[in-house]
């Protein structure tokens, strides 16, 4: 990354299997008001800016004009992206930092947090190689 593509955005993406399974309702109850505790702590600090939750089900695209459709997530796969949060930070380690306060890791979920770029990495390279990059 450079500097005029600095990321002042991250996106985490919240990645679980049937994480309640195994706990008691009392359990489940307590990891459910430690979650919305957290989202609350990012609101009220101003790093919060979006985030929402996903169903199960969907489709992935491949190929040509997306000519291949296959259902997904795969139940073979042992996480799926549950959903996720959009943070307004500094930097990507504090993005992290803020991350490892997710609750549910504690319940075998991961956390992947990712930068937003202002644009596509690779088109931003290929627009600045050409002889007129202001095109």
């Amino acid at each position: 990354m450079n500097e005029e593509m600095k990321p002042t955005e991250y996106m985490l993406l919240f990645r679980s299997s049937d994480w309640s399974r195994d706990l008691a309702p009392e359990e489940m109850q307590k990891i459910m008001e430690q979650t919305y505790a957290w989202f609350d702590g990012l609101k009220a600090a101003g790093k919060f800016k979006a985030a929402q939750p996903l169903f199960h089900e969907g489709r992935v695209l491949n190929g040509r004009e997306g000519s291949i459709v296959t259902d997904g997530p795969f139940a073979e796969s042992k996480e799926v992206v549950g959903g996720y949060l959009i943070l307004k930070t500094n930097s990507l380690e504090e993005a992290t930092r803020i991350a490892r306060g997710w609750p549910l890791l504690a319940c075998g979920c991961s956390l992947e947090v990712r930068p937003i770029a202002p644009e596509c990495p690779d088109f931003y390279k290929l627009r600045k190689s050409l002889p007129n990059p202001s095109a």
